[in-house]
């Protein structure tokens, strides 16, 4: 089935071993060409994940370094603190007017940090008010099951609740609201493979 930003879906059991009421979920996406679309953020949003979606504790990093953001993408979990180290020899502001955090560090220069709690899910957008060409996006998620595709275009997600969720996938290719697309699928217990391509209208 086709809509207009539709994904087409070609679906098929994976036959890799997986937990009772759990499955592993491999998804590639692709281009219109069926070129592999690689940092594509993979969201999949399950009825039945853990109360405890992800903890919020842990180290996450958005370095400054040879005048751009490491890593380009980062995926956080909500109520997550994030530090952005300043490892150029030149000073950085960094901020975002993004919806879900708007924030700005003013200058501060080499080896100084600062830190931004994140604390609703979506999508920050990054720059900095120096250097136009800087740009990173952090992805604030209230589902453990996260994660950017390989240079291959691909996730592999262990874990995943069989039954019915949502898919989410965002790209800036994807000519949609947020440049990002959601589809219900049905995940089986034995596990689901499948390839997804992205044809803009």
């Amino acid at each position: 089935m086709q809509r207009s930003h539709a994904w087409i879906a070609a679906l098929a059991v994976a036959c890799a071993p997986s937990a009772v009421h759990a499955a592993t979920v491999t998804i590639d996406v692709r281009d219109a060409a069926g070129q592999p679309l690689p940092n594509s953020v993979v969201l999949i949003d399950s009825p039945n994940k853990p109360a405890v979606a992800m903890r919020s504790a842990g180290s996450y990093q958005m370095a400054q370094q040879n005048i751009m953001f490491a890593p380009h993408i980062l995926i956080v979990p909500v109520g997550a603190s994030v530090t952005f180290p300043n490892r150029d020899r030149v000073r950085h502001h960094v901020y975002s007017f993004s919806a879900a955090k708007k924030f700005n560090l003013k200058l501060y220069g080499k080896d100084e940090t600062r830190s931004v709690v994140f604390d609703k899910p979506g999508v920050v957008s990054l720059g900095c008010n120096i250097h136009d060409a800087m740009n990173a996006f952090i992805f604030v998620v209230d589902t453990p099951f996260a994660m950017t595709t390989d240079a291959q275009g691909r996730v592999t997600i262990p874990n995943v609740p069989a039954g019915t969720v949502t898919v989410r996938v965002w790209n800036p290719l994807i000519r949609a609201s947020g440049n990002m697309l959601s589809q219900s699928l049905a995940v089986p217990a034995a596990g689901l493979s499948t390839t997804y391509t992205i044809r803009n209208k």
